[in-house]
């Protein structure tokens, strides 16, 4: 399959089995469906090729997948949960850091070596997105975005008041430098993985500056009255 510059705006959606067997059928569809992605990659991927290696009839695969963006649209979901599951199950690693920069740092290189232990997950992810990937991606931006909050406030931090969710633009900054890694090099380079830490620090450094100074600007006009009384 040629890869076109960008996906379809808004593909097909792929259908739910209901039932265990179609359920188990559709794991097998998606498992090889990785395997093809590994041996010929994005471009090489089509639902017939994906059909001939399993023995199904293409119909059997097109029931549940129209589009071979509904494919890699389901394999980014499912990519996005594991990568979530890993970051939980390594939560006590992540913030055992001496700061939250190097807490930051550690979150952002756990991810890198998700992408780097799951190339297709990098094709799927960081490579163009369907819409409904597109949506999953930003719901884990979102989450990511909690997560960085929820590590600062056991710090005592708090992020200034925005309009939009700075934790969450701060993930989407960090996960850029992922992208333009993966379009250089077809991987998340170590200096890569680095520069997304390092760009979301800053950001989020920024913001906690701002918040810290206006803090004190609330604080210090008490302090002049309680001189003045004295």
């Amino acid at each position: 399959m040629k890869a076109a510059a960008t996906p379809p705006a808004a593909p097909a959606g792929a259908r739910k089995p209901q039932q265990q067997r179609s359920r188990d059928r559709v794991d097998a569809v998606l498992r090889e469906a990785e395997a093809l992605i590994l041996e010929a990659g994005i471009d090489g991927f089509s639902i017939p090729a994906l059909a001939e290696r399993l023995g199904f009839p293409r119909a059997t695969i097109y029931m549940f997948f129209p589009t071979p963006y509904t494919v890699f649209s389901e394999l980014a979901q499912r990519h996005l949960s594991a990568l979530e599951a890993i970051l939980a199950e390594k939560v006590q690693y992540i913030i055992a850091a001496p700061d939250w920069r190097e807490e930051t740092r550690r979150l952002v290189l756990t991810a890198a070596q998700y992408y780097t232990s799951n190339p297709v997950a990098s094709a799927v992810i960081l490579g163009p997105l369907s819409e409904s990937g597109y949506r999953a991606w930003e719901a884990t931006m979102t989450r990511l975005g909690q997560f960085m909050r929820a590590m600062l406030t056991r710090r005592g931090l708090r992020l200034a008041p925005s309009e939009f969710d700075t934790a969450a633009l701060a993930m989407e900054f960090g996960a850029s430098s992922f992208r333009m890694s993966y379009f250089q090099h077809r991987r998340v380079t170590p200096a890569f993985a680095e520069a997304g830490a390092e760009v979301i620090v800053a950001f989020l450094a920024q913001r906690l500056h701002d918040a810290n100074r206006e803090a004190g600007e609330v604080r210090r006009p008490r302090t002049r009255i309680a001189r003045l009384r004295r």
